[in-house]
């Protein structure tokens, strides 16, 4: 028991508890995200930053980076410039930071191309060696491939269309991509984790190229 007592001493030493700072950043990620759903279902988009935010805390990260993660969406889904700057105000330069290398832009236009943003995105992605930076990213990443996964599972083809122009092999190059810069920069749990996702990915849509090619042969 002593010892026991000892080792979550030892924890909670190294894992500082969330503060008031924390509740902030959740609350204005409802005031950005409250009414928005995950694309193509009834999920709430808090859902997504709430994942993110706890795989960020289980992989060891502190309260900047779990602030961060709660807030790497508010800048490029729309809030711009103007919301980094909030974000800075309110959090801090570290919390902002960490924000504004997670987005993919930081001017949102709606006639953006998704997969030039991307291929920007992997440009910048390059450059990083920041881990708190990595940390938050990859935990983006991984609960969005998962979510593919799992979405793709139950409806086959059928989910790209709520993605409009991005296909399967948009998503299987992108994630490709990442995966392929974490096992070299960021070996670990969560990187495990992506590629697990990422494989069953091509192996579903494998299995659906199969399908159909055997249905029109």
């Amino acid at each position: 028991m002593i010892a026991g007592n000892r080792i979550h001493a030892e924890l909670s030493d190294a894992t500082p508890p969330l503060t008031a700072r924390f509740l902030d950043a959740v609350a204005l990620a409802s005031e950005a995200h409250g009414s928005q759903r995950r694309k193509g279902t009834a999920i709430p988009y808090l859902a997504h930053l709430l994942v993110v935010t706890g795989l960020v805390l289980e992989d060891g990260g502190n309260e900047d980076q779990a602030i961060a993660a709660m807030l790497h969406d508010t800048v490029e889904d729309g809030g711009g410039r103007a919301m980094l700057e909030r974000i800075r105000q309110d959090f801090g330069e570290r919390v902002a930071a960490i924000v504004a290398a997670c987005s993919d832009t930081l001017d949102p236009d709606p006639a953006d191309r998704w997969r030039e943003l991307k291929q920007r995105y992997l440009v910048h992605l390059a450059g990083v060696d920041d881990d708190g930076i990595l940390r938050v990213a990859l935990a983006d990443k991984v609960h969005n491939a998962r979510s593919i996964v799992r979405d793709y599972r139950d409806e086959g083809d059928a989910l790209w269309q709520r993605f409009g122009e991005r296909t399967a092999h948009d998503q299987l190059w992108y994630y490709g991509r990442l995966l392929a810069f974490f096992v070299q920069r960021r070996p670990g749990p969560l990187t495990e984790d992506l590629r697990r996702a990422v494989t069953e990915l091509a192996l579903l849509n494998a299995s659906d190229r199969c399908e159909a090619a055997a249905l029109t042969a």
